[in-house]
């Protein structure tokens, strides 16, 4: 294992406000409820955090659209990046099991600027995805209302500006709150919801292959192990939409790192969640998706899935004809599951970064206070609820079209900060490469893998949003507008960094924590 040699943290406060247990690497004990999650319950926040029913009845359709039959392969194609950096945040926390994960890594990498905007782009990217989870919560309560109660005027509710505002408001006020009190919390809810999802969709996966064995729908298509092979796709450009679209499904799995300082046995045990996390996911997905394109093929006709008319939420049209009238709600129900859990599990991340940076005095210090009787970052948590509602209000408001194309932009968030975490595993790492053939693989070659990877699908989605045909359709002076917002978002984190750094030089200068060099990391 690798052992950081002694150095002096710069201070042991932050702002005035204690900060405890700083060890000597500069790396700080932020007050957390140690011991409050284990294996099972970090693997369940990584699988929730994700949201994969609701991620299967958005996506299922567009990339069925994208790339047709191959979609299967597609979801195994990005899983492998994520899988690479999965890797990556596994060897990393052994090293460092710090709750800031990407900021506080990036910064013991590569320095506290290039480690600052890392933390920026996971935190903006959190707070686009809460705003999107509440907006779906919210549309799936009013539409599983409308089903139960078989009122269409219900379910219309939601077109109602002041009404969907209002529900989403407290969908986000409750997980807020939830979240507030608590890992302890957080799994006792989180084991219900993804129980229920899982459940639910293992019984629409039996139901649709056996309307599929039955011929019970005249777009279904036989089972071909050609779905699995991704050099079957058209071309290149239908790849990388698709890639795009699944490297969006498994988004979030890292939200289990991010409560390293709360689990037992902290360096070993989230890795191993991240890792049955995503066995979880990409098995979930190919089940899924294998099964619905087997029942009712992926054509734009009828059932199919790329149906444009259906495509957007898959389950609404599937619910019916392959589950039945009653079991039909439990997928509705399922939905709304996924996309509650998610939010309230979405929370852990934004927080807890918020809260490293802040006790590393990269941000005011205000945000450092844990809440002494729940052990959580309690102010980080209330900020980001109220940060989240005032974005979605403000965002429906003013231009849903403007809503629709931050949600694209996300992806540039995300891989922005997945490839720059996976490259400094592999840089911190540097000296260790080839003392033996496990570290060059799972601290060198994996990493860097799935850190180019994901950079190459940085810089296609970031050409792609040039046109303004990228999104909702609008644009700025001829740029499309999520290439506008996207690369917008990321330099209004460069100005913050700047002003942050004429309030709090000594970060900045490296002195509250430190960036290792090959001559700090010695192994044993």
């Amino acid at each position: 294992m690798t052992e950081l040699a002694t150095r002096p943290a710069a201070d042991h406060t932050v702002g005035g406000i204690e900060a405890p247990g700083a060890a000597d690497n500069g790396v700080r004990d932020k007050g957390l409820g140690g011991n409050s999650v284990g294996l099972l319950g970090s693997a369940v926040i990584g699988v929730s955090t994700v949201a994969p029913v609701y991620c299967l009845t958005s996506t299922l359709g567009s990339t069925a659209g994208e790339v047709g039959l191959q979609m299967p392969a597609i979801f195994l194609a990005g899983f492998l990046p994520m899988l690479l950096v999965a890797f990556a945040y596994r060897e990393l926390n052994k090293v460092m099991p710090d709750c800031g994960t990407s900021f506080t890594w990036t910064v013991k990498a590569f320095g506290p600027k290039v480690g600052w905007m890392c933390g920026w782009g996971l935190v903006i990217a959190t707070i686009i995805v809460l705003s999107n989870l509440a907006g779906v919560a919210t549309s799936f309560f009013w539409l599983l209302a409308g089903e139960i109660t078989g009122s269409d005027q219900i379910a219309a509710l939601d077109g109602n500006k002041a009404v969907h505002i209002i529900t989403c408001l407290t969908f986000i006020a409750v997980a807020t709150a939830i979240s507030y009190r608590g890992m302890t919390a957080t799994k006792g809810v989180q084991y219900a919801l993804v129980g229920l999802q899982l459940a639910v969709l293992a019984i629409f996966v039996v139901m649709a292959l056996q309307k599929a064995d039955s011929g019970a729908f005249t777009t279904g298509v036989d089972f071909s192990w050609s779905w699995l092979n991704p050099f079957a796709v058209e071309s290149f450009a239908t790849f990388t939409a698709g890639l795009s679209l699944s490297i969006f499904m498994y988004w979030g799995w890292d939200a289990c790192l991010t409560t390293n300082e709360e689990t037992t046995g902290s360096t070993k045990t989230p890795g191993r969640a991240a890792l049955i996390a995503m066995l979880v996911l990409v098995g979930s997905y190919l089940a899924t998706g294998i099964a619905a394109q087997m029942a009712v093929g992926s054509g734009d006709k009828g059932l199919g899935l790329a149906n444009p008319e259906t495509s957007d939420n898959v389950f609404a049209a599937l619910a019916g004809p392959i589950m039945g009238p009653v079991l039909g709600i439990a997928l509705f129900v399922a939905v709304l599951a996924s996309a509650a859990a998610s939010l309230q599990t979405t929370f852990i991340p934004v927080a807890r970064t918020v809260l490293a940076m802040s006790a590393y005095e990269a941000l005011p210090a205000s945000f450092a206070r844990v809440n002494p009787r729940f052990k959580t970052p309690g102010k980080a948590t209330v900020i980001a609820g109220v940060g989240t509602g005032v974005f979605y209000t403000v965002m429906t408001l003013l231009s849903e079209h403007v809503l629709v194309d931050t949600i694209y932009a996300l992806g540039l968030m995300i891989c922005f900060y997945y490839a720059l975490t996976a490259f400094a595993c592999a840089w911190y790492f540097r000296n260790e490469l080839f003392r033996s053939a496990r570290d060059f693989v799972f601290k060198g070659l994996f990493p860097a893998l799935g850190g180019i990877l994901l950079t190459a699908v940085f810089g296609k989605t970031l050409y792609d949003m040039w046109n303004p045909a990228y999104g909702s359709g609008s644009a700025v002076f001829g740029v499309g507008s999520v290439f506008v917002i996207g690369v917008g978002l990321l330099l209004a984190g460069v100005v913050v960094m700047l002003v942050m750094q004429r309030r709090s030089p000594a970060f900045f200068r490296g002195e509250v924590l430190t960036k290792d060099t090959p001559s700090l990391i010695v192994a044993d």
